[in-house]
């Protein structure tokens, strides 16, 4: 966790959550930039004297500043747009660092990577493959590629997230790779470099990683056999974080695994960890709006929903939530459903949480939070949307602004059809002065 209470407030890296929602309004993301530094330290550390280049998955956060504050740290990234690939680049992440996946990409955004000149394409299908090799043809620069393997693996974790089994979306089938490989070695634009696979994400043991590498490195001997060679081997991601009491993952036998695995083998290693390097940097600081007594225990409303932070609704995960003033010693426990102000059932960060008691505006944190927060946060009822902050070593900054529904429309217009307003009807333009009559 990034948060420790201090003087009876709550802190992130020296800096009170309560500053900053004075500073923002609620609700705030608030990011420590020292945990991503000594999550991926860490990381970088396990494999110490291998060749391996860190890929920061940017659609866990996609904030300039998480992304600049990874890539100081010697992160690449791995994107799976062209807007991401617009946005690593921006935040001065090296084209020859970033890895582009996903299973649709353009023609549009192929273009835009090779003309970048980025590291790796990780490609998904057949299709994909021959679009791509047409695309570099016509750019006049060939596309390294990895071919994304599904190893039929699962990943022993949510079944939304799970991503390496033969009937999810992701990859190219295990037993048709071969053929696809050789198809890939007679067009004439594409580079073969490596395989890429990623059977899912909040991944907490071994053996399904164990599980997946063997496949891929048994595929490796097999094209080798076939005359093809491959020099990089992309690990994915899918490295878990803590939300409540779940054992963090074993680096350091994570590393020795792959070590172990790879022995005697020329292989340039990528891992493309995103949950792993921000979620426990994150609290999403949100104030109670109402104590509303219900029927089995009373809710707790808060000025946060499911448009700000849809992971507890998505996948009914859990986040501590913790009050900004810390109780006083011995405070006594009561249960609340915590939930947001959206018009849907849905609208639930959790039911029966015993917390401290807390009124009317209160603030609390929900913790872990750096992942998947603001990235998946919407305009849905037309609500503010949260600013996002950069906490490092006592000081903060506002890294992405909130977003006021007046700011949201801004970009609308209304079809020329309609009719002008006449000057008896009040504008409802942003920013619009009011007309003469509205002021009468």
């Amino acid at each position: 966790m990034s948060a420790a209470y201090r003087a009876g407030a709550l802190e992130v890296e020296g800096v009170a959550l309560g500053e900053i929602a004075a500073a923002t309004d609620t609700p705030v993301f608030v990011y420590a930039a020292g945990v991503m530094r000594t999550r991926l330290a860490a990381l970088r550390e396990a494999f110490a004297g291998d060749d391996l280049l860190v890929c920061y998955a940017v659609k866990a956060n996609s904030a300039l500043a998480v992304i600049r504050t990874l890539a100081e740290a010697g992160a690449g990234a791995e994107v799976v747009s062209g807007g991401e690939l617009t946005r690593a680049l921006a935040a001065g992440v090296p084209a020859s660092r970033i890895v582009f996946s996903g299973v649709g990409k353009s023609r549009a955004e192929m273009a835009q990577a090779l003309e970048a000149g980025i590291f790796q394409f990780n490609v998904e299908s057949v299709p994909e493959l021959i679009q791509l090799g047409e695309v570099a043809a016509r750019v006049g620069r060939p596309a390294p590629v990895a071919l994304r393997i599904n190893p039929d693996v699962a990943a022993d974790t949510h079944d939304r997230i799970s991503t390496g089994r033969r009937h999810d979306k992701f990859g190219i089938p295990y037993d048709q790779a071969l053929d696809v490989y050789r198809m890939a070695a007679r067009l004439g634009a594409i580079e073969i470099v490596g395989i890429h696979l990623h059977i899912g994400s909040q991944i907490l043991s071994l053996a399904p990683f164990e599980a997946a590498y063997r496949r891929a490195l048994g595929l490796i001997d097999e094209l080798g056999r076939a005359g093809i060679t491959i020099t990089r081997l992309d690990l994915g991601g899918g490295f878990g974080a803590r939300y409540r009491d779940e054992p963090a993952l074993d680096l350091e036998g994570y590393a020795a695994l792959v070590r172990e695995l790879t022995a005697g083998r020329d292989l340039q290693l990528v891992v493309e960890p995103g949950r792993y390097l921000v979620a426990e940097s994150g609290l999403l600081v949100t104030r109670v709006l109402f104590v509303k007594p219900g029927v089995e225990r009373a809710w707790l409303i808060l000025d946060a929903g499911m448009n700000t932070f849809i992971r507890p609704m998505l996948y009914e995960a859990w986040h501590d939530i913790l009050p900004v003033r810390e109780p006083a010693p011995g405070a006594p426990r009561v249960p609340f459903d915590v939930v947001g102000p959206i018009c849907e059932s849905t609208d639930l960060f959790a039911r029966d949480r015993e917390l401290p008691p807390l009124e009317a505006g209160d603030l609390v944190a929900l913790t872990s939070a750096g992942a998947y927060g603001a990235v998946m946060a919407s305009d849905y009822n037309s609500r503010p949307r949260a600013a996002e902050v950069l906490v490092d070593d006592g000081r903060f900054a506002i890294v992405r602004p909130r977003i006021e529904p007046v700011e949201q429309i801004g970009a609308e217009t209304l079809p020329p059809w309609f009719r002008p307003q006449t000057a008896a009807e009040p504008s409802h333009h942003p920013g619009a002065a009011p007309s003469a009559a509205a002021q009468d």
